[in-house]
């Protein structure tokens, strides 16, 4: 494996994942696999891109895999990934006489080959003209193969992902410091996207931020009104280091603070503290999520718990559709269990109230990934 000139991966992080890879391709009974998705191409070779023209990873279980794509993104992706055969077409040419080539090349023209039949990059006509160019392979669904591996993180995928959460950290105290009444939610955006860039992290949107007086407005669309008195902030940040997301949620109350809020904040952190205290591995995720969700209904302050209490963190494709990942989720009927090297955004909302963490599932126990204190901010 050649080097693959990526600031963060050595090539032999990405030669384990090419062997973990082809182990599970071995044990589906597939010569080969192909990938269009962004989170994908980036876990296997480093490098991933848009969906201007279509690209695409190829990989074989036995010969070298390749990186079709567009000539004008060629040299960027050949800079940063590992693979050395980067077949290319121009902007107005069909991709799929040159993919048709590569399958020649390597003996697949007749091959059984794994296709994540729900990828994003795979629409039907699009599929339609892959069988077409190759009539004689067999395609077969091997689902979210690469989603499951990206589970459980290596070391230097956790390290990115701590430094996102002290991103998140101390965007969130600039943001608790300069929210008052008058502002509006849009100058909080400002200050969490420049807030961002400044401690290093990748130039990106904040993350859900709405404002109002109850609990249930939490994906509420970006306003300018301006903010007054009795109104809470819910601010959920996003921040990323090279594509891999921390995530982080607090409420900023405008003006006094009510004792009300300020009990359903302490009891609703002390749910939590139980939850993520139960994030070991070997744990049973519906267990995990019973503790926040019958805390929250036992104490009434929610009457209904209708959504999940955690979901998978990692690399997020900064031009993907898919703003979270719902490979692994907490919610009653999750039969799936914790284990080390899992991260996960665990967050909950009630009685006006919002709290998020970054949670790390390790062998020595879950580890919170940001420092921040779970309570109220304020600026009144």
């Amino acid at each position: 494996m050649s080097n693959t000139g990526h600031p963060y991966f050595l090539p032999a992080e990405f030669a384990a994942r090419l062997e973990r890879l082809r182990g599970r391709l071995r044990a589906l009974g597939v010569e080969a696999a192909l990938f269009d998705e962004i989170e994908a191409m980036n876990w296997i070779t480093g490098y991933g891109n848009s969906e201007n023209r279509w690209r695409c990873v190829v990989v074989p279980v036995e010969k070298e895999p390749f990186f079709l794509i567009r000539a004008l993104d060629a040299g960027p992706c050949r800079r940063r990934n590992w693979i050395a055969d980067v077949p290319q077409y121009r902007d107005w040419e069909d991709p799929f006489p040159v993919l048709a080539e590569r399958f020649a090349d390597r003996g697949l023209i007749r091959a059984r080959v794994g296709l994540d039949f729900n990828s994003y990059g795979m629409p039907l006509a699009r599929f339609a003209r892959l069988k077409a160019a190759l009539p004689e392979v067999d395609f077969v669904d091997i689902g979210p193969l690469i989603w499951e591996l990206r589970l459980i993180k290596s070391d230097a995928e956790i390290g990115l992902l701590r430094r996102a959460a002290k991103v998140a950290d101390e965007t969130m105290q600039h943001i608790a410091g300069a929210c008052g009444r008058g502002d509006s939610q849009r100058e909080v955006a400002r200050i969490a996207v420049a807030s961002y860039v400044e401690l290093g992290a990748d130039p990106a949107q904040p993350g859900p931020i709405s404002a109002g007086r109850g609990w249930d407005f939490l994906h509420a669309h970006l306003e300018d009104t301006p903010l007054a008195d009795g109104d809470v902030v819910h601010v959920e940040l996003t921040p990323s280091i090279r594509g891999y997301s921390a995530r982080l949620m607090r409420c900023v109350c405008i003006g006094p603070i009510e004792e009300s809020r300020r009990h359903a904040a302490r009891t609703l952190a002390e749910i939590q503290d139980r939850q993520i205290a139960a994030m070991r591995p070997g744990a049973e995720a519906r267990d995990v999520d019973a503790i926040l969700r019958g805390g929250v209904l036992d104490t009434g302050l929610r009457d209904s718990f209708d959504n999940i209490s955690g979901y998978t963190l990692g690399f997020y494709a900064p031009m993907g559709p898919r703003t979270s990942d719902f490979t692994r989720i907490f919610h009653p009927h999750a039969d799936w269990r914790l284990e080390a090297g899992m991260v996960f955004h665990m967050y909950a909302s009630a009685a006006g109230v919002s709290f998020s963490e970054t949670v790390l599932v390790s062998a020595d126990g879950p580890q919170r990934l940001g420092a921040l204190p779970r309570e109220l901010m304020g600026n009144g």
